[in-house]
């Protein structure tokens, strides 16, 4: 730990919606810590990660306790499995790797050009980590975990949305970490934009394109580099040899899970209009296997606000009004009384004949709703996905055949994941991350430690001349000819591989 002395009024838990000059002074007193202690060793980092796991497991029913009374409905289960374990195998990968992770990194080739020359992973200093309110844990303890693998120093902006949650963590990282070290801050959104504001030396965002591009317009003004964690409307295919239970069963588990508040959640699904049918009848079965009850079951999540509330609704009501077959599953005796607001619950939902002018066709639902198209021609489905922004996630359902080869080839995602939903995320050694609309950079494991450094070459020169002496006078005709000859040997070959003729070209 940093022997650099805290302001007695930025120890401990911070108080709510900090002023835009507290938050600069904590920033102040990371980076002044970091510049005093320099690199860490790798026992400083591990210990660092140790502690900051320890604060989450040591307040794992809390925490629990909390996100259930935040949700309004919020199973311990869905939040042990998600936000208090979540973390430990990455943990636990870091472990094992870190010290060759933090090893240079010797540049093949460059000792005999003459420039021997070595790679270095650096802290970059201070890394803002500004987390979402659907996994409100797990989702600022990975990233935040991973910075300090790499040697940094962590702020992070807990979401407001989950504000019981937010002061309980608050406080568990503060019994174990120093505020030089990682330090919580909790507030609305214009805490939330004077955190964005400041001049980290990277910016981690986890929510949706909207408040993400809004962190990166105000991380743009001081050059912070950012890696954006965002969502998209994912779709599911079912190829044509799909197995229709398989499919049905395993996108009702994850439409519903967390109360289908999740970025990696499937939004509509296309199914050969053969088997449209055989899917439903797959998908509400699974449906009520799952929550037999719903409108008072303490195993459903529910909808976390009620402005999430009222969009979620407002997206089906849309639909229908427009046209849209909805089906409602959920026991009769319920149908009437849902959605639910004051339980903030919605009936898990299916929305068919989708049209463009619908709402629900272009906006991420984050609830538990989903749309289903029927589909005659593939390419016709390709042609969908790739003509509306990049999705954070696709699913595929069928064998590694020609059909899956050609939708990975054709369309563009932040990951894929075949015969199941969301298996692609985290997966050890894999980089987890989106494109365009859902996303930008990418963490997790070795990703992460990479993303939270600077990769600084260091090299020597054992030539007997220095690099600049032999483009300087007196250098002259010899050196104009060898590198023209350069040029001329260097077209010839690019002439050949194109098929062309290596005679010069006519202008």
């Amino acid at each position: 730990m940093s022997t650099l002395h805290t302001a007695p009024d930025l120890a401990g838990p911070q108080p709510l919606d900090p002023p835009a000059e507290v938050q600069r002074r904590l920033l102040d007193a990371q980076r002044a810590a970091f510049l005093a202690e320099g690199p860490p060793a790798l026992d400083v980092r591990l210990d660092r990660i140790d502690r900051l796991m320890a604060c989450v497991l040591e307040h794992a029913d809390k925490l629990c306790a909390a996100l259930d009374a935040d949700f309004g409905s919020r199973p311990p289960l869905t939040s042990l499995a998600s936000d208090i374990v979540g973390a430990i195998p990455d943990v636990q990968l870091i472990r094992e790797n870190l010290a060759g992770w933090m090893a240079d990194e010797e540049v093949p080739g460059s000792a005999e050009a003459g420039r021997p020359a070595f790679v270095q992973n650096r802290p970059k200093g201070v890394v803002g980590v500004v987390g979402p309110w659907n996994f409100p844990v797990t989702l600022v303890v990975q990233p935040a975990i991973e910075a300090l693998a790499a040697g940094n120093r962590v702020m992070i902006k807990f979401s407001e949305v989950a504000e019981r949650t937010a002061e309980v963590f608050a406080r568990a990282v503060a019994s174990r970490m120093s505020v030089e070290e990682v330090v919580v801050v909790r507030g609305g959104v214009a805490t939330a934009s004077a955190f964005s504001s400041l001049p980290f030396d990277h910016l981690i965002f986890t929510g949706s394109p909207r408040v993400g591009a809004r962190v990166a317009a105000a991380a743009g003004e001081n050059l912070v580099p950012v890696t954006l964690e965002l969502g998209g409307k994912n779709p599911v295919v079912l190829g044509s040899d799909a197995d229709v239970t398989l499919a049905g069963e395993r996108v009702a588990g994850m439409r519903l899970m967390n109360g289908g508040q999740i970025c990696l959640c499937p939004d509509y699904v296309f199914v050969p209009r053969d088997r449209v049918e055989e899917f439903l009848a797959v998908y509400e079965e699974s449906v009520r296997a799952h929550f037999p009850t719903y409108l008072d079951n303490p195993d459903v999540v529910s909808i976390i606000d009620d402005r999430n509330f009222d969009r979620v609704t407002a997206l089906v009501a849309d639909a229908q009004s427009k046209g849209a077959r909805v089906l409602t599953i959920a026991p009769p005796q319920e149908t009437d009384a849902l959605p639910q607001r004051a339980g903030r619950r919605i009936a898990p939902t299916v929305l068919l004949d989708v049209t463009e002018d619908m709402a629900v066709a272009s906006e991420e639902i984050f609830g538990p709703v989903l749309a289903v198209y029927p589909y005659d021609d593939l390419d016709d489905v390709i042609t969908y996905v790739n003509t509306r922004p990049s999705p954070l996630a696709a699913y595929f359902f069928g064998s590694d055949g020609p059909e899956f080869q050609e939708f990975i080839r054709r369309t563009t995602s932040g990951g894929v994941s075949r015969n199941d939903l969301a298996v692609h995320w985290g997966i050890e050694g894999a980089p987890s991350g989106g494109i365009g609309r859902s996303g930008m950079g990418a963490y997790h494991g070795k990703v992460g430690f990479l993303t939270f450094s600077h990769r600084r070459t260091i090299a020597a020169s054992t030539a007997p001349k220095g690099l600049a002496q032999s483009l300087l006078p007196p250098a002259g005709q010899a050196e104009a000819d060898a590198l023209r000859g350069v040029v001329a040997h260097t077209l010839a070959e690019i002439r050949q591989r194109i098929g062309e003729s290596t005679s010069p070209r006519q202008s």
